[in-house]
């Protein structure tokens, strides 16, 4: 894949939330040789970013003058409004025509809320958060949930191509983001459902990290229980997590409560058993 066909102007992407996740994909997006220009609030977040050639912008509104489209990948919901909307945000330098896509996991209402303004500046706004992790989006290999409006997702393909596959769109704006917190509820779930599973093989006798190996092949396994069994069964890095988690499960009740959905009963003490487990 390139960034532009022989004749045709390459599509120029902004991108903006170089963490953990958003890093490897900003570098997808420039390996892939699409024009890029990046922005983030601490200058050491675009250190590893020199040997691409992208250009790194002043303030989020000149990354949004020099792009077509920008991809967000920011933590929390008031990151998201921030970046998009202050007085030197991405809507106040972007042309119209332009499409913006939320990879960051928060709340449909959010991302109504920013489309709503972004339309004033006939900018469109998808929602296209991510699953798989840092190491999924270097191999073109990540999974991407997106809602929003069919032309404004094809405008953004190409962006979404270079790190996602999938990249399943599910429906109009915010669609992705209730796919992705019904994804992280259900694997919170897990979480529980993989401890006590390890445990009561343990009073059976059997080595958790055989029957490791065992669920990663068969039909009762989990990416939680895979999660689990490589870390020793060790919380650490799943305890790191917990507060997104926590954000995720909550989130999606909100949704269940303002739709009218009966909660799911059985997932939910399952994950709230998780949450509590990973907050001792």
């Amino acid at each position: 894949m390139s960034g532009a066909q022989p004749g045709e102007r390459a599509l120029r992407v902004g991108f903006i939330g170089l963490g953990s996740q958003g890093a490897p994909m900003a570098r997808r997006i420039a390996e892939d040789g699409f024009p890029l220009t990046l922005w983030a609030r601490r200058p050491q977040s675009v250190e590893p970013f020199r040997d691409t050639g992208a250009t790194v912008a002043a303030t989020p509104g000149s990354l949004g003058a020099s792009s077509d489209v920008v991809g967000i990948c920011v933590v929390s919901d008031a990151d998201v409004e921030d970046v998009l909307l202050r007085s030197d945000g991405v809507l106040s330098g972007m042309s119209a025509g332009g499409a913006v896509a939320i990879h960051s996991t928060i709340h449909p209402d959010t991302c109504r809320r920013v489309a709503a303004r972004a339309a004033e500046h006939d900018v469109a706004v998808i929602d296209a958060p991510v699953s798989g992790g840092g190491l999924a989006a270097a191999n073109r290999a990540l999974l991407v949930m997106v809602g929003g409006e069919p032309a404004a997702v094809e405008m953004c393909r190409p962006m979404l191509e270079t790190y996602g596959n999938p990249v399943i769109h599910l429906g109009p704006l915010g669609s992705g983001q209730m796919a992705k917190l019904i994804n992280n509820f259900v694997f919170t779930a897990q979480i529980s459902m993989a401890l006590d599973t390890f445990s009561f093989a343990d009073r059976l006798g059997i080595d958790p990290s055989a029957l490791g190996a065992v669920l990663a092949h068969g039909s009762g396994g989990s990416r939680a229980a895979t999660i689990l069994s490589a870390s020793g069964l060790d919380l650490t890095g799943l305890r790191s997590a917990a507060s997104l988690l926590h954000k995720d499960v909550h989130l999606m009740l909100d949704v269940a409560r303002q739709r009218g959905a009966a909660e799911p009963t059985m997932l939910l003490e399952a994950a709230l058993r998780t949450l509590a487990v990973l907050q001792q």
